[in-house]
């Protein structure tokens, strides 16, 4: 059991049989009155955010998330279908699920499941993928203001916003979380 005076960042606990991640906290000690704790938690199954204020004595328990390393196979409709590398054990996960965790993400790549008591809520791509550019317009020369994109779609089917000079046929780095563009390879 956590107490509300002992939450850092980061931390999962589980608040009215929800299992929620302490994006932000604050400990607030007014002049008058009783000190609490000011937080953002972030709901793991469904994303939303709430804020909550709770009194620092207040106790949770605290949460266990699996992070699993799996391989995504295939996607088949609505179902993706991932494999245990050690176990060669395959699950399938329906669009719900996944989300678009796997905009950025070519078959056969690994990915984190997690997963809490058994139930898997969520995907995470690796942080940072290389893809090939498959369509992208021509940057003209001397249209080179600073800063200047394009849009171009990678091989996965995602759009991504790219520097003049990224052409067609180019390996580039993406940033998964923001799905920015960060160099060519």
């Amino acid at each position: 059991m956590i107490s509300a005076g002992e939450f850092r960042n980061g931390m999962t606990i589980e608040i009215d049989n929800n299992v929620c991640q302490i994006v932000e906290f604050q400990h607030v000690k007014p002049g008058k009155g009783a000190a609490f704790v000011r937080t953002k938690l972030k709901d793991v199954k469904n994303g939303g955010v709430v804020e909550r204020t709770f009194r620092p004595t207040e106790k949770f328990p605290q949460a266990r998330i699996d992070r699993k390393d799996m391989q995504y196979l295939y996607s088949d409709g609505d179902l993706f279908n991932f494999m245990d590398t050690e176990s060669y054990e395959q699950i399938a996960l329906d669009k719900n699920t996944v989300g678009d965790a796997l905009k950025f993400v070519k078959e056969n790549e690994m990915v984190k499941v997690c997963s809490h008591n058994g139930n898997v809520f969520a995907i995470e791509p690796p942080l940072f993928v290389e893809l090939e550019i498959t369509n992208t317009e021509p940057g003209f020369k001397g249209d080179t203001a600073t800063g200047a994109t394009k849009p171009a779609t990678v091989e996965t089917g995602a759009q991504v916003s790219v520097p003049l000079f990224v052409n067609n046929g180019d390996k580039i780095k993406i940033d998964t979380r923001t799905g920015e563009y960060l160099s060519r390879v």
